[in-house]
């Protein structure tokens, strides 16, 4: 264990889950079912199905990051061989189970696409305007060598521009671009800080964003780029349902607008039978419907969790169950 990792597991030595008791309720995990969750971070979601699968279930475990998976070791240790921990992209899911496991189908698939209390409050990551920290954002070192400070140095104002209004949906990306490719002129970007403060000066005058820091959507819009997380769960949602049994459940909790987005219109296309225009008379695409969907809106935290956990106020969970067809 590296010295970071230790550092961590002293700082959090409890990664809070969120929505655990609404993940439970849905993903209905049972004695000796088998599951996969793709984002296993602390560890806390985990740990619940782990005590609820007892005696024989198995979980495999996903993160990048190499230190979210130092502090799920040490929480889900007690489970001894129940439990295989893999540092790896969930894009890659599929080909490491077919790869290295003996179970190629599972009765349930957890995807949690939230940032950590630790990843946040980690200076050498810059995921958050709170502290100053490096201009990297990836959530893995393996991820690629594109970083935040690489966006913000090197690419076009009109490309910067395109995914702070995308993948941000900040309403003054214009303004923020061009604040940005100004400031690069006198001086190249390293840290939070500088980052911050453009934001701010372009915020200066404009009326403020309700219950959100100014930065929140630059810096989300960001990460966003840096590790092409909406292509990563474009990519791992059918994968989960190709590995999930008849009955099998999947659930999803996202954090923003477009990750929800996503989820929600995935599992309405999997959840029709044809998905041909509608002015065919005939279908001739052959689809059939796999999923049978069980949240029929969206699953948002109770008051009192987003008091004991100010962090889950954004959490959105759907579910949805495989057909046994």
């Amino acid at each position: 264990m590296n010295t970071e990792g230790e550092y961590q597991i002293k700082k959090n030595p409890l990664h809070r889950p969120v929505l655990l008791n609404e993940v439970i309720q849905y993903l209905e995990p049972r004695s000796n079912q088998n599951f996969i969750d793709a984002t296993v971070g602390g560890g806390g979601h985990a740990e619940r199905i782990l005590e609820l699968t007892a005696p024989q279930g198995i979980l495999l475990g996903f993160d990048l990051d190499p230190q979210a998976l130092v502090i799920a070791e040490q929480r889900l240790k007690k489970f001894k061989e129940r439990v295989r921990l893999f540092q790896a992209n969930f894009t890659e899911i599929k080909k490491i189970i077919y790869g290295e496991s003996e179970i190629h189908k599972f009765n349930g698939f957890l995807l949690d696409l939230g940032i950590s209390s630790y990843q946040l409050g980690s200076e050498s990551r810059g995921f958050s305007f709170q502290t100053n920290g490096l201009l990297d954002m990836r959530l893995g070192p393996t991820v690629n060598n594109l970083t935040a400070a690489v966006i913000l140095n090197e690419w076009a104002e009109g490309k910067i521009i395109r995914i702070l209004k995308e993948l941000g949906e900040e309403r003054y990306s214009q303004e923020i671009a061009k604040a940005i490719t100004a400031k690069r002129k006198r001086e190249k970007f390293h840290n939070t800080k500088q980052l911050v403060e453009i934001v701010e000066s372009v915020y200066q005058n404009k009326p403020k964003p309700h219950k959100i820091h100014p930065a929140t959507k630059t810096f989300q819009a960001l990460r966003i780029a840096v590790n092409g997380e909406l292509d990563n769960l474009r990519t791992v949602l059918p994968q989960a349902l190709e590995l999930l049994l008849p009955k099998g459940r999947m659930a999803t909790i996202s954090f923003h607008s477009l990750e929800d987005r996503i989820v929600k219109q995935f599992f309405r296309q999997e959840a029709k039978d044809c998905l041909c225009p509608p002015e065919f008379p005939v279908c001739r695409c052959g689809h059939q419907k796999q999923l049978r969907i069980l949240t029929k809106k969206v699953i948002k935290p109770s008051r009192e969790e987003i008091k004991q956990n100010h962090r889950a106020r954004s959490a959105k969970l759907r579910a949805a169950e495989k057909l046994s067809n």
